[in-house]
């Protein structure tokens, strides 16, 4: 009934609103709206806006420390009263008069408060933060105000819930004198800012990206030529003068540490206590105000048993949080179109240095809790700071050395040196990206950020889920074209029969932690005999391989990188004359099973049945290469034709004349169009392979040929009655 209810006499108001226990607010209300006209005593209106402010303030702090149940009128009386007279048709009230408020008035006080009313109706009434998200101009204008230190945090907060709702990513470049308003933030709000800024530079569902089926996404890609939001946002991010060393500092600088043994159950109990980061930040800024207030909010703070220990703990508490935003808005920037240029930057203002200094007092400190499960693989899971920070750190590190040189940067001089000493041992030369580094950017002290990574891997139980991101960051340092002294280097600390534990003898049932330890064995073993030779040492008894296989059988998925490179490394020893080499693969147990066909063929077999054009994601098209793999290893030995013929065999024998071949050619198809035209990607398969795409093109081309008396063609293979090579490839 929108605003008619400030027409009605007022004595029936208050009769209604004694019946309905409506507790005041619809004549506070009409009070508020009438002395918030442009010539009204402000004062009024603040004394009106106090008073709403705390009886929405208790059922909003109920809201989020509870379980954050949905807003009704028996739960939440009072927001669901306010919203009933005015919350629900915000442009009549609350943002007008509100936002005439802010215009208006030079008081620190009622503009926080004002923004306390908007917020908290925000936290239990979503229809409210949806209205508000919908009007751009008053969420730019809602970034003005934080030039305001005494408003910046309700400021921050309220922006935060409405841009979580709002339906299109903001523009950066439309905020007002942007670049002057980052500059003129304190470190603790250029910390604030980052989780605003989180939700402007991701793609949306960046999570998931690898559930997205490529079909679906190269559809979107062709119907979005033109950057991104989030893509014209961090461009507009890195173009603020210091933006990103300022970021560096905020990582790296270090944390005053609590004393007293109780510090980290301490930290539990606050998280327990403090749903999330916002009202973690409302508390922090009460405790450390100077101006003692004796409001009903810290009367009732006064009496919990922590109240005493509230300063220290979440100061500690607090750094955590600005770190993994911090790591988390530096990790977008480095997955995104302007890659090199924050690589340059990180490298200079010596982020990974500051990182490898902060490691072992609070990045990865000997405390691990039991209950620290990490829920699936979203950065955004809801599990506390400690273990947030872990993984954002973790998440930075994979994409910081993933196929590129300043990898390096995760070694300290001395263990260089080693890198140099392994190459020329073997007399093979340097890596040129080695030769490249800056020996003024790397890592301080007795050891690297990756050899301490690798420890506290070691040290990880079984089925931790953090294992899954120690392995894609170490994996990582490997991805790229093959370094025999990169592996040597990992090799000789033991990692190759960590992992090799963790797969057979650890008892680890997580399908994402062995996915990573298989990959990650992959990239470890390629091409490299003394892998193969300490593979056979510790898989020294039958058992042991039989369950090697069985991981390996389990999901092909998750397996898949590793099997490509067994079938590399098999194809490049047969063709070397070198004892040492030639001794290993008679005696490898995993090269002799490699090296029988019938089971390459059951490889392909099932790499091929597993996958369709229409469920391929970033995550399972791997075994679409390496099927790929087998058959361009089997092209080069003029042995295509015995496979394509062993494919259609195994048709007729299931009973099932045509399926899998004309699968495996519309999965053809689209390989060509997929990759053709994506350079990062054809040049991963290539590094990766060490086959020139020249190769993988012109065989994907003759087995597509149409030519069916080619006996290297898939056509020659399908009989006429089950062809059905024709059909178009969905494109939704």
């Amino acid at each position: 009934w929108g605003g008619r209810w400030r027409s009605l006499p007022g004595g029936l108001l208050q009769e209604r609103d004694k019946r309905a226990k409506w507790n005041g607010i619809p004549t506070l209300l009409q009070k508020l709206y009438e002395s918030s006209h442009p010539n009204s005593d402000l004062s009024h209106a603040h004394s009106f806006l106090k008073v709403l402010s705390s009886q929405l303030s208790m059922e909003a702090m109920s809201f989020v420390t509870e379980d954050r149940k949905t807003a009704q009128e028996s739960t939440f009386p009072n927001t669901y009263t306010f919203d009933l007279f005015g919350g629900v048709d915000v442009n009549n009230w609350l943002e007008f008069r509100l936002t005439a408020l802010f215009l208006l008035t030079v008081n620190d006080d009622l503009v926080k408060d004002c923004l306390s009313v908007l917020y908290n109706c925000c936290i239990c009434t979503e229809g409210v933060t949806k209205s508000l998200a919908a009007r751009d101009d008053f969420v730019l204008f809602l970034f003005t105000l934080m030039t305001n230190k005494k408003t910046f945090l309700q400021t921050a907060t309220l922006i935060e819930d409405i841009l979580g709702v709002k339906k299109e990513m903001i523009q950066l470049e439309g905020i007002p004198n942007l670049s002057g308003l980052v500059q003129s933030f304190d470190q603790q709000q250029l910390a604030n800012f980052c989780r605003i800024l989180s939700v402007t530079i991701s793609e949306p569902d960046v999570g998931n990206d690898d559930k997205h089926t490529l079909l679906a996404k190269n559809a979107q890609q062709k119907r979005n030529a033109s950057p991104s939001r989030a893509e014209v946002n961090q461009v507009t991010l890195l173009n603020i003068p210091g933006f990103i060393e300022r970021l560096c500092k905020l990582a790296t600088r270090k944390v005053s540490e609590a004393t007293g043994a109780n510090f980290l159950q301490e930290l539990e109990d606050w998280y327990t206590w403090l749903d999330n980061a916002l009202v973690l930040d409302a508390l922090m800024q009460m405790a450390t105000e100077e101006a003692e207030q004796k409001s009903s909010d810290e009367s009732s703070l006064a009496t919990s048993p922590l109240r005493h220990r509230l300063p220290q703990s979440m100061k500690i508490v607090h750094e955590i949080m600005y770190k993994v935003e911090v790591l988390y808005v530096l990790c977008v920037l480095l997955m995104g179109r302007q890659r090199n240029q924050v690589h340059k930057m990180l490298a200079e203002f010596r982020l990974i240095p500051g990182l490898n200094n902060l490691f072992d007092k609070l990045i990865w400190r000997k405390y691990t809790a039991s209950n620290h499960v990490v829920h699936g693989q979203n950065e955004n899971c809801d599990c506390s700071p400690e273990i947030s920070f872990k993984i954002q750190f973790l998440r930075l590190l994979q994409s910081f050395s993933d196929h590129h040189e300043n990898k390096y940067l995760l070694l300290n001089s001395q263990e260089l040196n080693e890198l140099s000493a392994i190459s020329m041992k073997a007399n093979i030369p340097e890596v040129e990206a080695l030769v490249n580094t800056d020996r003024s950017l790397v890592c301080d002290g007795k050891k690297g950020l990756l050899t301490r990574l690798l420890a506290v891997m070691k040290r990880e139980p079984p089925d931790s889920s953090f294992r899954f991101w120690q392995a894609r960051a170490v994996e990582s340092f490997l991805r790229g074209a093959t370094s025999y002294a990169d592996q040597m280097f990992l090799l000789k600390r033991g990692l190759l029969e960590h992992i090799l534990f963790c797969i057979i003898d650890s008892g680890c049932t997580s399908r994402d932690v062995l996915q990573s330890y298989f990959d990650l064995l992959g990239e470890l073993m390629k091409f490299n005999i003394d892998a193969f030779k300490r593979f056979n040492k510790y898989v020294n008894t039958p058992e042991k391989f039989q369950t090697f296989l069985t991981q390996i059988n389990s999901s092909l998925v998750d397996s898949n990188m590793l099997v490509r490179c067994i079938v590399l490394s098999l194809d490049r020893f047969e063709n070397v004359l070198y004892p040492p080499v030639v001794e290993v693969l008679s005696e490898c147990c995993l090269l002799s099973y490699m090296a029988r066909v019938e089971n390459r063929l059951s490889f392909l077999f099932r790499l091929i049945n597993i996958i369709n054009v229409q469920t391929l994601t970033q995550e399972n098209v791997s075994c679409l290469n390496t099927s790929l793999v087998i058959l361009m290893l089997a092209r080069r030995k003029a042995k295509l034709p015995f496979y394509l013929n062993a494919l259609r065999e195994k048709e007729y024998a299931e009973k099932y004349p045509g399926c899998l071949l004309n699968n495996f050619h519309n999965l053809l198809r689209f390989w060509q169009r997929h990759y053709l035209n994506k350079d990062k990607d054809s040049t991963c398969l290539e590094n990766s392979s060490c086959i020139p795409f020249s190769y993988w093109k012109e065989t994907v081309s003759v087995l597509l040929g149409s030519d069916r008396t080619s006996l290297c063609a898939i056509a020659s293979y399908i009989d006429e009655p089950f062809m059905d090579l024709d059909r178009d490839l969905l494109e939704d």
